[in-house]
Formats: C-alpha cells, sequence, structure tokens
C-alpha cells in the first residue's frame, strides 16, 4: 500500500504518461551513434507500450540534441525535467557530455544512464549516486584487450593516436596499464585534437607513426575521427606494416569505411548484432530481427545500449512499486539480469555495469557482405569476464582517493 501511496505521489492518474528522456548527439562526428540510440530507444518504448506501459502508464520518449557539447547536454536535462517532467534520463557518445548531463541530472534529483560513455571517470572519480553507465568502461576494455595483446604481440613496439579528452585519455592510461606499455619513449602518443581534429592532423600523427617502426598502431578514437585516421592509413599502406587495434569498436564506422579497409583490425566490443546468434541468447536476438525489420539495419552497440536502458528502467520501477528516483536507485543497486547477452549486473559501489568484454577482429570481405545488410563485420577471438575485467572496489577508490573525492558515491 505504502509503495502504492508513493507511486501515485509520482504519477496522479493511471493514464498518466511517464515520460523520460534521451540525451543524444543528432548531428556531428557521431551522428550514426547518436541515431542508433534514438532507434533503439524508441524500439524499447513501442514495445513496452504494446505490452501495457510501465505499471500501466504509457511512456513517453522526449529527445533533445546535445550537439557533443556538456554544457548543451546539461540544459537539455533540466530543460526536460523542468519543462516536461522526465522521470529518467539516459543518453552518451561523449563522456564529457554525460558526465555534464550526469551532474544535472542530479541536481534534479534524476537518474542518468550513461550508454556510449567509455571514460573511466564517468562511473570512477567523477561517479555519484544518480549516475549508472550501461556500457563498459575504459578499464574495462583495455584489461581484455591488454591480456589478448600481451600474449600475442609480446615485446613490440607500440603507436598510440589518441583523441585530446576524457575518453581518450582513459583508454590510452588504461590501454598501457593493461598492455605493459607505460613507457612513452618506446610506445610513443600523439594526442589529436577533438572535435575538431583536421585531415592534416591526422596525416601528421601517422606520419609519425610510420616513422616510428612500431609493429602495433593503437588508433583511440572514433566515429568521423576514425574514419579519416583509417582512410590515411589506408593509403599509406600501414595495416601491411603493423597491426591496427581499435579498442572500442563500433559497427556505424565500420560500415562507413567497408570491409577492404577494416578487414584484420582487432578491438573490443560489449555487444554486436551476431553475438546472440552465435552463442545462443535468444532475447538477443528477439531485439536483432525487431530492429532489422523496421529499420532495414543492424543493430549496433549503442542501439543496443539504449533498447537496454529503457528496459532496465521499466524493470527497476516495477520491482520498487514507484518512480521515486531513491527506490529505483535502490532496486538498481547489486541486480543481476540477462536481457540481449549473458549475465550482466549493476554494481552497487559505482553503479558501474558489469559485463563479458569481447575481443573481435573485423571480418574479410566475402563474410561481411555474406549478411543480408552487408554487416558481418565481427569474428570472435574470446571473452573476458566482466568481473575479471572491472575495476576492483580497492582499484576504484584508489583512483577516488587520488582524485580527492569521496570513497563511497555522493
Amino acid at each position: 500500500m505504502a509503495l502504492t501511496l508513493l507511486f501515485a505521489s509520482q504519477l496522479t492518474s493511471a493514464q498518466e504518461v511517464l515520460k523520460i528522456g534521451l540525451n543524444y548527439p543528432a548531428s556531428g562526428r557521431y551522428e550514426y551513434l547518436g541515431l542508433q540510440q534514438r532507434m533503439g530507444a524508441f524500439l524499447a518504448v513501442d514495445e513496452i507500450n504494446e505490452a501495457g506501459g510501465i505499471l500501466g502508464h504509457p511512456v513517453e520518449l522526449i529527445i533533445r540534441n546535445t550537439q557533443l557539447d556538456p554544457k548543451r547536454g546539461a540544459a537539455n536535462v533540466r530543460e526536460m525535467v523542468d519543462e516536461e517532467n522526465v522521470q529518467m534520463l539516459f543518453g552518451g557518445v561523449s563522456s564529457a557530455v554525460a558526465i555534464a548531463a550526469g551532474r544535472a541530472a542530479k541536481e534534479k534529483d534524476r537518474i542518468y544512464f550513461g550508454t556510449l560513455t567509455y571514460a573511466n571517470a564517468t562511473t570512477g572519480v567523477a561517479g555519484h549516486t544518480h549516475m549508472f553507465r550501461e556500457s563498459y568502461n575504459a578499464w574495462m576494455t583495455a584489461s581484455a584487450m591488454g591480456q589478448y595483446l600481451s600474449e600475442q604481440f609480446q615485446d613490440k613496439k607500440y603507436f598510440y593516436i589518441a583523441a585530446d579528452y576524457s575518453w581518450g585519455h582513459s583508454v590510452e592510461k588504461s590501454m598501457r596499464r593493461a598492455s605493459g606499455t607505460q613507457d612513452a619513449d618506446r610506445h610513443p602518443v600523439v594526442r589529436t585534437p577533438f572535435p575538431n581534429a583536421t585531415s592534416r592532423d591526422f596525416q601528421a600523427a601517422l606520419q609519425q607513426a610510420d616513422d616510428s617502426g612500431a609493429e602495433v598502431l593503437v588508433l583511440i578514437l572514433g566515429g568521423g575521427d576514425m574514419v579519416r585516421a583509417v582512410n590515411i592509413a589506408h593509403d599509406m599502406n600501414l595495416k601491411d606494416k603493423m597491426q591496427i587495434v581499435w579498442p572500442n569498436t563500433s559497427l556505424g564506422t565500420a560500415l562507413q569505411l567497408g570491409p577492404t579497409l577494416m578487414e584484420g583490425i582487432i578491438g573490443a566490443a560489449p555487444w554486436f548484432w551476431n553475438l546472440p546468434y552465435e552463442k545462443g541468447f535468444d532475447r538477443g536476438i528477439q531485439f536483432v530481427e525487431a530492429f532489422s525489420e523496421r529499420h532495414s539495419m543492424r543493430p549496433s552497440s549503442a542501439a543496443a545500449s539504449a533498447y537496454s536502458i529503457v528496459y532496465q528502467y521499466k524493470d527497476a520501477v516495477e520491482r520498487a512499486g514507484t518512480t521515486n528516483t531513491a527506490d529505483v536507485i535502490e532496486a538498481l543497486e547489486g541486480h543481476r539480469y540477462s536481457l540481449l547477452k549473458d549475465e550482466q549486473q549493476w554494481r552497487a559501489f559505482d553503479h558501474q555495469n558489469v559485463q563479458s568484454v569481447y575481443l573481435v577482429r573485423m571480418a574479410s570481405r566475402e563474410k561481411v557482405l555474406a549478411d543480408e545488410y552487408n554487416s558481418g563485420f565481427y569474428e570472435i577471438l574470446g571473452s573476458v569476464p566482466g568481473e575479471e575485467a572491472a575495476r576492483t572496489l580497492e582499484e576504484w577508490q584508489e583512483a577516488r582517493r587520488e582524485a580527492g573525492v569521496p570513497l563511497t558515491l555522493q
């Protein structure tokens, strides 16, 4: 009875709409990733409404364009809460935007779920009670990639090209730690401007990589930056000289580059569309087929993340019996579930989603084009369990101690 009354204080009638807000880049270099989030989120909302909504309330998705600007992202959050009364917010691509938006959500006493935000800080030194991250983070990616690279490319010389912002810094630092390449003199780095890097920036960086004699080239780039860099690397025949590593792979970027340029590049992914078929994850297969039928394309991990978040919010609200933020947070903390892949957990101490990390290689042209939508890019090399890849409580607290922030979420 108490829970029913509490929920009634949030939504006063059975037909009142429950609004949730998606904060995503509808333009710019990460436009494709933003569009995928939007499509995944709308699919989840439509399915939920067809099944009766959340606790009998129809769900409405409110959307805003972040323009890859942290200030805009935070302003969107305040506007969606104040003007639309959204009960939950989610979104990402840029970690800086997600962190700023998450802080604004906390000010408004709303949960913010990060989708594609890979910087360690999101649920690390910048983490707080109202931020949850569905995707894996740089530490988890690097732990899995470092294990593989250490086995396959032991004692090889690396060269890093990294986007010069929070995500790029996190991935580079974590990759160096995990692969044993902390010596920046032996394993140099060039950091390219973000978000306004030019082809000249990548040409210069790749020329330094070529001149260095490196055997492993780590490209910590996303979206349009990765497209530019790989096109230039192809023109310079760098794939014949070194193994290209792309820590956070993206189906959209792979589609832009095409199978010839992508073939043989190795990296990591939290999810990809053929994973459910290869591992027998029935719910994941249902999602892929529904998405593909609706949009005539395969879903990326961005779409899967947004889709999963909507369903996880529904599940938490229904278990809590209310949209009250504190109760939904409590319902999420420590919760284990399986949806589109194997088991995942919303870890209580940092609100990081702990999940398997998959090591992948970009497939041959023949295999890519064998798919109905020319999207068969991913070949599984292996996987690392989430508990093995993620930071421990002690490691998480050490990072927060060094940053001078509390050792528990505040």
